[in-house]
């Protein structure tokens, strides 16, 4: 099991079907407003063709009950129908997970990807086998279920969603002659191939270690004491900065924050004064576009 707080939770639900339980609970979402068509049934059943490649794959080896299905939105905006099958626009992928003793979920991830591009017909079935290049839906779809369960896992055990972050650089690979946009290092600096590389890049196993001890050992723990909590939460914004200072402008950092930017306010606003103005340093330096966010921790 992925936390030990989830094994009684596996104990209690033994022998009954939630333990047959798929890891994604993914709500997908179809925005075509921009498509001119007088038949839309097509985006209904894209929408249902990837509800059902995300939530009815098995992903991972592990057990999960239904209590423990991580929750994730993919929200997808078609911009442009290049022809009958093939579509271009972007999409905003969503994960959260719970925070121990309260009814709270925290945002792990909350990104856009802008080279959204790929071919759909009608009622198509999306196949996916591992190690081999898959349609570039599929293989979208597949990259970002494997990010999504690489952050629940890193958020529950240290390093823990090692496994699923070399699967989504495995699909990079796998992509590095595709025509499509995103799977390349050439073609941005915020993409697919980055997000994959900062995962797997040694560099950022500082930034991935305070990731876990901010959720496992400061949220999770949170409810019973608010200082150490609170404390946690500053040494892992430290150890940041510190990743900060090798790799600037990192698509990884960037993403936290976007993620985190409101819970870091609600989180030191109620601190003592000289821990909210460590805390508001440190975040003006390294996440200055949310810098009007954070002049919210000294006033409250």
């Amino acid at each position: 099991m992925r936390f030990v707080l989830t094994l009684l939770l596996f104990c209690l639900s033994a022998g009954t079907s939630s333990l047959k339980a798929q890891e994604l609970n993914c709500r997908v979402s179809i925005n075509s407003a921009l498509i001119q068509t007088s038949d839309r049934q097509i985006f209904n059943s894209m929408q249902s063709s990837i509800t059902e490649f995300m939530n009815n794959r098995k992903w991972t080896p592990d057990v999960f009950s239904n209590q423990e299905r991580i929750n994730c939105n993919i929200a997808i905006t078609i911009k442009e129908r290049i022809s009958i099958s093939q579509y271009k626009g972007s999409a905003q992928i969503q994960c959260e997970r719970p925070v121990y003793g309260t009814a709270y979920n925290s945002v792990l991830i909350n990104l856009v990807d802008n080279d959204w591009e790929f071919e759909y017909n009608e009622f198509q079935t999306l196949e996916f086998t591992e190690n081999t290049k898959p349609q570039n839906l599929a293989g979208l779809l597949a990259y970002y279920a494997y990010i999504v369960l690489g952050f629940d896992y890193d958020s529950f055990s240290k390093f823990g969603g090692n496994p699923y972050f070399q699967k989504a650089q495995n699909l990079v690979n796998l992509h590095q002659n595709a025509p499509e946009s995103g799977w390349k290092s050439f073609e941005g600096i915020k993409n697919r191939y980055w997000l994959a590389e900062n995962l797997t890049n040694k560099s950022f196993m500082p930034f991935r270690e305070a990731y876990y001890l901010f959720h496992r050992k400061a949220m999770d723990e949170f409810i019973g004491n608010e200082d150490n909590g609170r404390a946690t939460v500053l040494e892992c914004l430290k150890k940041i900065q510190k990743v900060n200072y090798d790799k600037p402008g990192s698509m990884l950092i960037r993403i936290f924050f976007d993620a985190k930017a409101d819970e870091l306010v609600n989180i030191f606003s109620k601190s003592n004064p000289g821990d909210k103005q460590t805390a508001l340093n440190i975040l003006n330096e390294i996440d200055p576009p949310n810098g009007s966010k954070y002049e919210k921790i000294m006033k409250q």
